[in-house]
């Protein structure tokens, strides 16, 4: 389904009925990588996925991104679902979206997914190194940058246990506007800190990281962890930055439990 938010066409689904669980994908996927979570919550839960501007089907617009800009699209897709006590998923960039969207507006979220990611902006050598990727995307093109981009996410054994999912992120990595992927690069870069907020989270929070995860790694969860009350967090076995779709399984076991909880 498409709907139009702050003059962009955004690409969304939704699945079930019951209570909302909004999942937000990670860079530079597409609402394509939730598949293993819809099945699994779809007939007890209503499950939202969409794509973050510039990804999937949403429209790339002038490719001049904001982390506030793709919380900005967040609230005004809620807006238009008439949902406000949502759960919200995050993996990667999905979680700075959701920190960021929740320090903005805690009064629309009921609960809170941070999956492989963290809570700190990036170092200054992360900064270059994303505004080098940006100049060789713009470059080489997004196949190219797929080719190296899922040798960091996956596990390396993921190759060989599940290759239908890296194949199916290096297609859609692929098939993505190198103006988008330049421009995210960017955002992300540019994003706030999000730690001094941490501890003033009053929602339950679950945090998820895979074992293996070398782009935002367990200590970057665990400090999360520490810093917000009550959070509970579970290391992801034979899995890396993709936990949800390397370990299906153990990710859906834990998501599910924690929604029981409450929903």
């Amino acid at each position: 389904m498409i709907t139009l938010v702050n003059s962009l066409r955004i690409d969304y689904e939704m699945y079930g009925k019951g209570d909302d669980v909004l999942f937000i994908h990670g860079f530079p996927f597409s609402k394509e990588m939730w598949k293993p979570q819809v099945e699994a919550l779809r007939d007890t839960h209503r499950v939202i996925v969409y794509d973050v501007r510039g990804h999937g089907g949403s429209d790339v617009g002038d490719g001049q991104y904001s982390i506030e800009y793709f919380v900005d699209d967040v609230l005004g897709l809620l807006d238009h679902l008439g949902s406000r006590n949502v759960t919200a998923v995050g993996l990667s960039m999905g979680g700075y979206i959701v920190l960021r969207a929740v320090e903005r507006n805690p009064d629309r979220f009921r609960a809170l997914v941070l999956c492989d990611t963290r809570s700190e902006a990036d170092s200054n050598e992360g900064k270059i190194k994303r505004a080098q990727h940006a100049l060789a995307v713009k470059r080489d093109g997004a196949e190219a940058f797929a080719r190296d981009f899922v040798k960091a996410v996956f596990y390396e054994k993921t190759a060989g246990t599940n290759p239908q999912a890296v194949q199916s992120i290096r297609e859609t990595i692929g098939r993505t506007s190198p103006v988008a992927i330049a421009g995210t690069l960017l955002a992300l870069a540019a994003r706030t800190d999000t730690t001094s907020f941490l501890p003033t989270i009053k929602i339950p929070t679950l945090i998820l990281v895979g074992q293996h995860d070398n782009v935002t790694p367990p200590s970057a969860s665990q400090a999360m962890r520490e810093r917000i009350p009550g959070a509970e967090m579970h290391v992801i076995p034979d899995a890396a930055h993709m936990s949800n779709l390397e370990n299906p399984e153990e990710f859906n076991r834990h998501l599910r439990k924690f929604l029981q909880k409450f929903t």
